[in-house]
């Protein structure tokens, strides 16, 4: 027998937290069910990332990932504030360290002043008045940054949202019918007006399940982070990011201070042989053979050699990766590297070999599944769910 729920959301990281937190307080007497495999909320993206809370500054004008962005980043500063959650609006400086990034960051400044973000162009002198420690020609500063634990704020939005959580229960089955939605783990069934999927690494393998036909398969890129010794605690006082390629979606090896005072350098941006594994050599059979019989990920080599190659030999050597973050930090060497953390990123590729950049939802019609969801997924997270609620 299936217990019977208005929502059903497969999915305890922060997108799915908020979107149970976004049904509760648009339709606070329907009843919520949250299914989630791991023991606890929040086990893999929201509490393995660098905890930015982001301004909006990188994405395309009018794209999903601006727009949603820009109300994620007052959305998360409110609700931390009103729930006890400690967060710090750091700023952050942009560093470009050669001609051709100085003419990107002129680029990028512009493409955050359409989106709406208040940015300063540093000069040469104002930077080294700013950040002492900091090597450039130029920078871009972005006050509205700052940092948080999403760990927390998942957490709390679930607590608020008062769904009913089933936690250690892995999806089997999902069968779409014409009133309801039936979803089956080893243990239960449970039936919902509603389906939302908020699988974030398993996103393309529960679509299918559900019996979507989909064109994009989740790459997992393992990002390498290295806490640094503690006399790199004290000496900045803003994040610190090399100017990215905006063709990328990831955003460089940059210096980031921590809820807990700690500062790391990172992330690398590597494929992995697992999609939920944290140790640098995890290696899955099944993931593995996914992504190496996926056309796209082929094509999606040959689309971007050189960043590959530059990306391997940083995750495969300390020395290089301690050289990256060196070009706006001279301060810092291999050995300044005392701990380790890691995330894997979730990004959609189709067969084409393109990267998906901005989010992606699939609708039919009583389910709702995120399909792509990379950063600023955290940041965005509270108006995502917004966003569901009104599209269901």
């Amino acid at each position: 027998m299936s217990t019977k729920y208005d929502f059903l959301i497969i999915g305890g990281g922060i997108v799915g937290a908020a979107t149970s937190h976004a049904i509760a307080a648009r339709f606070p007497d329907k009843s919520i069910a949250l299914l989630e495999k791991e023991t606890l909320p929040a086990q893999h993206q929201t509490s393995h990332n660098s905890g930015v809370i982001h301004a909006g500054i990188y994405y395309a004008p009018d794209s999903f990932k601006a727009r949603l962005c820009r109300a994620g980043l007052a959305a998360t500063y409110k609700f931390a504030e009103e729930n006890g959650i400690s967060t710090k609006n750091t700023g952050k400086l942009l560093v470009a360290t050669s001609e051709p990034e100085v003419q990107r960051l002129k680029s990028l400044s512009e493409r955050a002043q359409n989106n709406g973000v208040a940015v300063k162009d540093v000069s040469k002198a104002e930077l080294a008045e700013m950040e002492p420690n900091i090597t450039g020609l130029s920078a871009m500063l972005v006050r509205d940054t700052g940092i948080v634990d999403y760990a927390e704020i998942a957490s709390a939005l679930l607590k608020r949202s008062n769904a009913e959580c089933f936690f250690g229960e892995e999806v089997e089955q999902i069968e779409e019918h014409q009133d309801y939605v039936t979803v089956t783990t080893a243990n239960k069934s449970l039936q919902a007006a509603q389906l939302i999927v908020c699988g974030g690494l398993q996103a393309d393998r529960l679509a299918r399940l559900a019996g979507l036909n989909i064109d994009i398969r989740i790459m997992p890129f393992r990002g390498d982070f290295y806490v640094l010794s503690e006399r790199f605690n004290s000496m900045f006082s803003h994040l610190i990011y090399p100017v990215p390629d905006t063709s990328l979606p990831f955003l460089g090896i940059h210096l980031t201070e921590h809820i807990d005072g700690s500062v790391s350098v990172g992330p690398s941006a590597m494929l992995a042989l697992a999609r939920e594994a944290y140790r640098k050599l995890a290696f899955s059979c099944r993931d593995s053979l996914e992504i190496f019989s996926f056309a796209g990920f082929w094509k999606l080599l040959a689309r971007y050699p050189q960043a590959t190659y530059q990306e391997l030999m940083i995750a495969i050597s300390k020395d290089r990766y301690a050289r990256a973050a060196a070009r706006y930090c001279p301060e810092i060497k291999a050995a300044d590297f005392v701990a380790q953390r890691c995330g894997v990123r979730a990004q959609a590729v189709d067969s084409k070999g393109q990267l998906i950049h901005d989010f992606l939802f699939e609708k039919t019609p009583r389910m709702l599944h995120v399909l792509n969801a990379p950063s600023p997924a955290a940041t965005s997270a509270i108006p995502i769910g917004e966003y569901i609620v009104e599209s269901i």
